[in-house]
């Protein structure tokens, strides 16, 4: 079939409309050629139109998915349309733009198949957002927007900079062993080793000869040397959880590890220096232990340098939607599928619940759901019954969902046009979009502008999108 068949001739009212979208619209025929190419295309790609009819649509998009998840091509052999699907083209620059996919068949007065649509968006502003938001709440792998959570951000660095013993307090599932990483990776020794040893999983015997290693014949089949967790970490950091747990024998070997900074392996005669930075944690109340006599109080004193705590899940509802989006994200990726949110009952009932397992047990909920979930969002049938039934909403105590995007994008439009005082052409720039982009931005938001806008020329006006 030669493409020119349906192209559609610039007197139909219908290329009228086809022009005047703002999103890029593209036909292709049977054999992927391009039969259709609106402005909003033209423009994206920055390929001139009369370039593109009868090229592989491939050819002109150079789309990050057009090889292995087309979505004309999955259009025309499943005869389902495809929604949204988010994807990078390149246009003639060589420039990476992220789009918004979708398409569906193309069909004649009959009914036959003569080939596909598909209209892509421009999501350049939308990936913006996203990135200032990230930035702005996200250290390292931690993600929050607490209060909380950003005084320990604003501290990290300088603790990271120092070789003191840290001590990090919080309840099972909260990211302790995160805000480790990020101490080390803030460190003169992140090039190191950095070891983790959970202290509350094994017994004595086996812990000391993973904390300092032992040599050939210390114990029977002891037939060579092994080093230890300290030797492994040297000139790194060792991160020692659950030492709340290790029995007080254990407590008086860490003690003389952590004063004298040396060990001796099982089965030497000489010790061996300890060179690595000792970081703590325990989700338990180490002043009560050692009160009841179940923590010596000299290790307490030697660890408790640089004590941070970290907050429960309940006690920063506002990063539940934050790690929500992180978290899909994550398992978009792992499991290969689309999920865009979450449903308004489901966000109802993760800011309701207390999160006994904290960010975990938030996880753990994300990823069941994942597995469950077909479609585009995740709704309540997809949690656990279980966690349905523990939680009974009270409207009342429920806390308000966070602002919607849009307000935050608004936000964001009007700090950005402050800044360049209502320029818009500077604001466009700064933003990286076309000038007409943002007007549209503007009116689609509500930003009422001032009468006069930041150019030189005093007397000029704000033209109104």
């Amino acid at each position: 079939m030669q493409s020119a068949q349906f192209r559609i001739p610039a007197s139909d009212p219908l290329a009228t409309i086809l022009e005047s979208i703002t999103e890029g619209v593209m036909t292709v025929d049977l054999d992927d050629k391009i039969t259709t190419f609106n402005r909003a295309a033209e423009k994206m790609t920055g390929v001139p139109r009369h370039n593109v009819f009868g090229q592989r649509c491939s050819d002109v998009l150079r789309s990050s998915i057009c090889e292995a998840n087309c979505p004309l091509r999955e259009t025309l052999e499943t005869g389902e349309p495809v929604i949204a699907r988010r994807a990078y083209i390149f246009n003639a620059a060589g420039h990476r733009i992220p789009v918004s996919i979708s398409a569906s068949t193309l069909r004649d007065a009959d009914g036959k198949l003569i080939g596909g649509v598909e209209t892509f968006r421009d999501l350049s502003v939308v990936e913006e957002l996203r990135k200032t938001i990230t930035v702005g709440y996200s250290f390292e792998d931690i993600i929050s927007k607490s209060l909380s959570m950003r005084k320990l951000f604003d501290i990290l660095p300088a603790i990271a900079r120092s070789n003191a013993v840290v001590m990090i307090e919080g309840e099972s599932g909260v990211g302790k062993e995160l805000l480790a990483r990020a101490i080390h990776n803030l460190g003169p020794n992140k090039d190191k080793p950095l070891v983790s040893v959970n202290c509350g999983a094994l017994p004595d015997s086996l812990l000391e000869s993973e904390l300092f290693g032992y040599k050939a014949g210390a114990f029977t089949d002891a037939r060579k040397d092994k080093p230890g967790r300290f030797a492994v970490a040297a000139g790194g950091t060792i991160f020692l959880d659950e030492i709340g747990d290790v029995s007080m024998a254990m407590q008086v070997r860490l003690l003389r590890v952590l004063q004298e900074k040396v060990y001796t392996p099982l089965g030497a005669v000489h010790e061996e220096p300890m060179t690595a930075r000792v970081i703590v944690a325990t989700h338990r109340d180490l002043e009560a232990l050692v009160e009841q006599e179940k923590f010596r109080l000299d290790l307490y004193f030697r660890i408790n340098v640089m004590r941070l705590t970290v907050p429960p899940l309940r006690d920063r509802r506002e990063d539940i939607p934050l790690l929500l989006d992180h978290l899909i994200q994550k398992y978009n990726r792992l499991y290969g599928k689309r999920i865009a949110t979450v449903s308004a009952d489901v966000l109802t009932l993760l800011m309701h619940h207390d999160f006994p397992g904290n960010v975990r047990e938030l996880e753990n909920l994300i990823e069941h759901a994942f597995i469950l979930c077909t479609g585009l969002v995740i709704n309540t049938e997809h949690l656990p019954l279980r966690f349905i039934e523990q939680v009974a909403p009270d409207q009342a105590a429920i806390p308000q969902p966070p602002e919607s995007f849009e307000d935050v994008e608004r936000k964001h439009l009007i700090s950005t046009l402050e800044k360049y005082k209502w320029h818009r052409d500077r604001t466009a720039r700064a933003l990286g979009i076309h000038k007409a982009t943002l007007f549209r931005k503007i009116k689609k938001l509500g930003i009422e502008l001032p009468e006069q806008d930041g150019r030189s020329n005093p007397a000029a006006t704000v033209a109104k999108p």
